[in-house]
């Protein structure tokens, strides 16, 4: 038995996508974020770090949304993810790497700048943070442009699925990510796939669609 908690929109995204992407049946728990569902102690006690996703598949517990998507992906083998042997597979966990490790924590000082930087700081922090940001789309993008259409080259991964979620978190900033030419593109043919459709309904998103 398959079961994800989640809240829409969050990091929990990506793992619901590819969950309906594959065709893998999973209940559907909602946290509600902004009541504090998270941080509650039945909660934690799945998941410690009181953030989504939280997955459980067969009574194991997994908590960070990289690597259930990575994991998902393998699911079938060669379909959204490298084979183990494959040589393509160490470019594709590099991308998971990087935008896991260093893409990804820029939107938190985004969307809570008074954490780093304290109340009086907000603004100075988010002047700070959002060249990183624009910095991390160019490189991409210079990827793309290269090597593309996908980040592995002509057939989407997970990391595509990843990145089209940190793509959508975008879409407030003065510059949102899918304004560069190749990542709007990426960003396009990701949201004509039939299963981002179903998880923006299941979820009730209705922005970037």
């Amino acid at each position: 038995m398959r079961v994800l908690y989640y809240a829409p929109g969050a990091a929990s995204f990506v793992v619901h996508w590819l969950l309906i992407e594959l065709g893998l049946e999973a209940e559907l728990r909602p946290v509600d974020i902004a009541a504090g569902e998270q941080k509650r102690a039945e909660y934690l006690a799945l998941n410690p770090g009181g953030v989504v996703p939280t997955y459980v598949d067969d009574g194991q517990v997994m908590c960070e949304a990289a690597a259930i998507a990575m994991r998902l992906g393998d699911h079938r083998a060669g379909h959204l993810a490298p084979t183990f042997d494959a040589p393509a597979r160490a470019f594709y966990n590099q991308w998971m790497f990087h935008l896991a490790n260093a893409v990804q924590p820029l939107f938190r000082i985004w969307w809570y700048p008074h954490e780093v930087a304290g109340e009086a700081n907000v603004e100075l922090a988010r002047e700070h943070v959002a060249p990183r940001i624009e910095a991390a789309w160019q490189r991409i993008d210079d990827h793309l442009a290269k090597n593309g259409p996908y980040l592995l080259g002509g057939q989407p991964t997970v990391a595509d699925f990843y990145l089209t979620m940190l793509l959508r978190w975008s879409r407030h900033m003065p510059r949102p990510g899918d304004r560069w030419p190749h990542l709007g593109a990426l960003a396009a043919r990701m949201k004509a796939r039939p299963s981002f459709a179903r998880l923006c309904d299941r979820e009730g998103l209705t922005e970037w669609r």
